[in-house]
């Protein structure tokens, strides 16, 4: 009878050792992975949650070839209207009726804390993609979130720097007025006042959020006479910002700096009537760096969508990437497995290796400085003289991410 059993059995071993391969030991195939995307898809902001959903999407194109734990990663999409109380509705609906693994997002840092803090209270990880506020991985940060974009440490570490080699005494301070105006402001001028004690903030100016008419704040600001202003604007307004810069020549009677003025998806839309001359940083350029996988990223954003990617589109594509590896690694649909595997993570990327450090929860990423300049092989404005900082030169060491968190 046994013998029998065994005969049996023996046309099966090819296909058993065939899912044994696919299958290895610890990892079992599963049901989809579901993830809850919450970005504003209505408005002025809509450009940048498009494009960071459309690096997603390239990813998961990439991913899903293969698939991960023998499955697939799927997505749904909610739209915040960059409002902090249908931001956290959203992610409620998300978690409860969609049973999502992970949440996903958001441009808008207000709402991303919001969402952070009910992440930590259902006790479900959160990647934040866009938002810069450097509280979300800093005082703010718990075990349950995430960020693959440079905050406004990381960019107010390396503005304070840049900012303090020029000869600029006097500045003035102008933004939009909520939570990522204020931090990336405070960011650059800590890190300003520290290196160049002799710096003076002669007064500021904070506007609404998507302020459609910025003409009499900048010349109110050319009245007070600074030598440089530091804006502060946040994806609604930083291109209307530009816009007003070039209209009334603002740049060219006092020095100006933007965080993310050399970005890609705020210099498209002015073509090449965007201003020149203007400082500004950003964790991202289609252009550079000219490496073999940045070229191959890419050729392959703009197959599939028509257009370079910017910032949010190369954040997009890393998380994904952070998503699929940290699940392979769990071995199982699993959120504390998840969130253990992701910890010191590394991933490669456009940009070179990026480690999602394991003290703060924050991806360690390269901040580019440079001016916006026209050059002949393209219609719309660039970054030039790109001076690189490297992510472990701007960011907070964990120690201190420990003394800012309460010892947590």
């Amino acid at each position: 009878m046994k013998l029998f059993r065994m005969k049996s059995f023996l046309p099966f071993l090819p296909i058993l050792a065939v899912l044994f391969i696919i299958f290895p030991e610890g990892v079992q195939a599963q049901r989809p992975i579901k993830i809850g995307i919450l970005d504003p898809y209505t408005g002025p902001p809509a450009v940048y949650a498009q494009d960071a959903l459309n690096g997603f999407k390239l990813a998961l194109n990439e991913i899903n070839k293969t698939g991960v734990l023998g499955s697939k990663i799927e997505f749904t999409t909610r739209d915040t209207k960059f409002k902090v109380d249908i931001g956290l509705s959203m992610a409620k609906e998300l978690v409860m009726m969609e049973k999502v693994d992970l949440l996903v997002g958001t441009i808008n840092s207000a709402v991303s804390l919001a969402v952070s803090d009910y992440a930590r209270g259902e006790k479900i990880p959160f990647i934040v993609w866009i938002s810069k506020s450097e509280k979300i991985t800093g005082e703010k940060g718990h075990r349950y979130v995430f960020s693959t974009a440079e905050n406004t440490y990381m960019a107010g570490k390396a503005g304070g720097i840049a900012l303090s080699k020029k000869p600029f005494i006097k500045y003035w301070i102008a933004g939009d007025d909520y939570e990522y105006g204020h931090a990336i402001a405070d960011g650059i001028w800590r890190n300003l006042k520290a290196l160049k004690p002799e710096v003076q903030l002669i007064g500021q100016s904070w506007w609404k959020v998507g302020e459609p008419d910025l003409v009499p704040y900048l010349t109110s600001i050319l009245a007070a006479k600074p030598d440089a202003v530091i804006v502060c604007g946040g994806g609604a307004t930083m291109t209307n910002s530009l816009k007003a810069c070039k209209a009334t020549g603002f740049h060219e009677k006092v020095a100006v700096y933007m965080h993310t003025a050399t970005d890609h998806a705020v210099l498209k839309p002015l073509g090449r009537e965007a201003p020149e001359g203007i400082m500004g940083t950003m964790d991202y350029h289609f252009y550079y760096p000219d490496t073999p996988a940045n070229r191959a990223f890419v050729k392959a954003f703009q197959d599939a969508y028509g257009n370079p990617p910017g910032f949010p589109a190369f954040h997009g594509y890393i998380t994904a990437h952070f998503i699929a590896k940290a699940y392979q690694k769990a071995g199982v649909i699993d959120k504390e497995k998840f969130i253990d595997a992701l910890e010191g993570m590394v991933i490669d990327s456009p940009v070179g290796k990026v480690e999602m450090r394991a003290c703060d929860h924050q991806a360690v990423l390269p901040i580019f400085l440079g001016v916006t300049k026209k050059v002949p092989q393209y219609d719309f404005v660039i970054s030039s003289d790109i001076v690189t900082f490297s992510g472990k030169d701007i960011m907070p060491s964990c120690e201190e991410i420990k003394r800012i968190r309460g010892g947590r």
